[in-house]
């Protein structure tokens, strides 16, 4: 136990130290929220009501998709892979070791969304805070779980980041945060439900958590999880 606490340690300061970690969990989330937060307010002061749990939604789903598989790559496309090898480290330790810091930096940038938007742009705190704290814990998981399946298929950074992107920008287009899903066509919104963003916003807006919400999220995380035991054996093999 103790061995694993110093790895989690150890990552969270190489991650520290990371630029694409700091920019995508921190940075532009940060500078989206200033930037957007003024203009939701202003454009459509209703947004107030939900504004913590849209910008909370984009700074999960970007720091996740984004930010995370980049260091997969760095470690399982890498001589690390093969150091972990050579010392009998098993393969599925880096990420553990990176998803669990990875969650620790999205809960910090959540935790300042949420106490900045009620100061910044006088934005509503979630009514159900339970609720929304659970969706959260729920999308990060998830979301991170889907990170890790492109951190683990993609054997360089230039196709990661491209795969992140594409993966990305449905994700928060079509979950409801930018717009309403009314006035979305249909196609859309139904193409919307693939991605964790969408039933993440729906159950951090709900009043309370729901199966209807719940089991499309267990599910993607369990296919998720399946697929990097997939990979993961085949990064063995190789």
């Amino acid at each position: 136990m103790n061995g694993f606490l110093y790895g989690v340690a150890l990552q969270w300061k190489l991650d520290l130290r990371s630029r694409t970690m700091l920019i995508t969990c921190y940075a532009v989330p940060l500078l989206f929220f200033a930037v957007m937060g003024g203009i939701f307010t202003s454009v459509m002061p209703e947004s107030r009501e939900t504004l913590v749990q849209s910008m909370t939604v984009f700074a999960v789903t970007m720091g996740a998709l984004i930010g995370l598989p980049p260091s997969l790559v760095e470690i399982y496309q890498s001589d690390i892979k093969n150091a972990y090898q050579a010392n009998g480290v098993p393969l599925s330790l880096g990420l553990a070791l990176i998803n669990i810091s990875a969650f620790v930096h999205l809960l910090i940038m959540s935790a300042i969304l949420y106490a900045a938007a009620p100061v910044l742009f006088n934005a509503k705190l979630p009514e159900h805070p339970g609720t929304y704290f659970s969706g959260l814990v729920v999308l990060i998981a998830v979301s991170l779980s889907i990170a890790s399946v492109i951190g683990l298929a993609v054997k360089d950074t230039a196709n990661t980041s491209m795969v992140s992107i594409l993966l990305f920008l449905p994700s928060t287009m079509l979950s409801g945060i930018m717009f309403p899903k009314e006035m979305l066509p249909k196609a859309f919104v139904i193409a919307g439900k693939l991605f964790p963003a969408s039933w993440g916003y729906e159950w951090m807006t709900a009043s309370e958590p729901s199966l209807q919400t719940f089991c499309p999220l267990l599910g993607i995380f369990l296919i998720a999880l399946m697929v990097c035991g997939v990979l993961l054996k085949r990064i063995r093999t190789r």
